[in-house]
């Protein structure tokens, strides 16, 4: 069915090859998928085994009078007011304003497409959120966090063994470092500028000379702002300078756990085949 539907729609090989946002399946698929889901649901589609399915007569009548079916076309049916209605869960609160962009019946996105737009919009405000309180810290504060969140990306075993925050007087341009090997033989330097203001390359110049001061190989600079495009091309010409910047640095500590918790878990659960082709 999807190299029929992929030949009737004359999809392009790089429209079969996109994929979901989550990156865990073709998009096409996915669509047609939930597509044949909802027509079976409302009883335009019937299937007697598994792998076929044939249009039935409601089927063929919604094909005569409707130019367009979608799922407000389907909510004409009692069996998929009922499907709709076994399937309602409680949204967060905070996703409420969202629901009506994205699960509308008019909707093309599917229902996989929906969570991660709801999922991505979460994130979004919850790194506005981070900002906010990151930027209520104190400078030695922003030290600490930004050495916690290199460990809890794996630069090293613990926050006691394999980084501290220096961030004292006569540090020669250093606000922390990482060990990346127990024994400390290689280390990241981290330079950490809790800034409203975008971060030029004379801050990158002079990192880069702390870095040679202390015969570092390699360091991160991280701000709650923004690098110049000067500081990026300035950071990319010496090639052993990371930047991260504000929105990436909230990504980062939501990604590894830092500063955040789990609030609730959705586990998005598929039929497995196999198990059944084995019984």
């Amino acid at each position: 069915m999807y190299a029929a539907l992929a030949a009737e729609f004359q999809l392009t090989e790089s429209e079969m090859a996109e994929l979901l946002p989550s990156g865990r399946q073709p998009t096409y698929m996915n669509r047609i998928g939930w597509a044949k889901t909802y027509l079976l649901k409302a009883g335009a589609l019937e299937s007697q085994q598994r792998g076929w399915v044939q249009v039935t007569e409601r089927g063929r009548e919604l094909l005569r009078t409707q130019p367009e079916i979608n799922a407000r076309t389907l909510t004409a049916f009692a069996e998929f007011q009922a499907f709709q209605a076994s399937a309602t869960v409680q949204a967060p609160t905070e996703a409420a304003p969202l629901l009506d962009a994205v699960a509308s019946p008019e909707t093309r996105l599917s229902p996989e497409e929906q969570l991660d737009v709801l999922h991505a919009a979460l994130n979004s405000s919850l790194a506005s959120d981070l900002l906010e309180q990151v930027m209520q810290l104190s400078p030695q504060q922003f030290e600490v966090l930004v050495v916690r969140l290199l460990v809890a990306m794996g630069y090293g075993g613990s926050t006691r063994d394999a980084g501290e925050a220096l961030g004292k007087t006569g540090d020669n341009g250093i606000d922390g470092v990482v060990n990346q090997d127990p024994l400390g033989l290689d280390r990241v330097y981290l330079q950490a500028k809790r800034w409203q203001d975008n971060v030029g390359s004379g801050e990158i110049r002079n990192f880069a000379g702390s870095l040679t001061f202390h015969k570092a190989s390699k360091g991160v600079f991280i701000t709650t702002s923004g690098f110049s495009p000067g500081a990026r091309t300035t950071a990319q010409q010496i090639g052993n300078i990371i930047l991260i910047d504000g929105p990436q640095l909230a990504q980062l500590m939501i990604e590894y756990g830092v500063g955040v918790l789990t609030r609730t878990t959705y586990h998005v659960k598929r039929v497995d085949s196999e198990f059944f082709e084995e019984l």
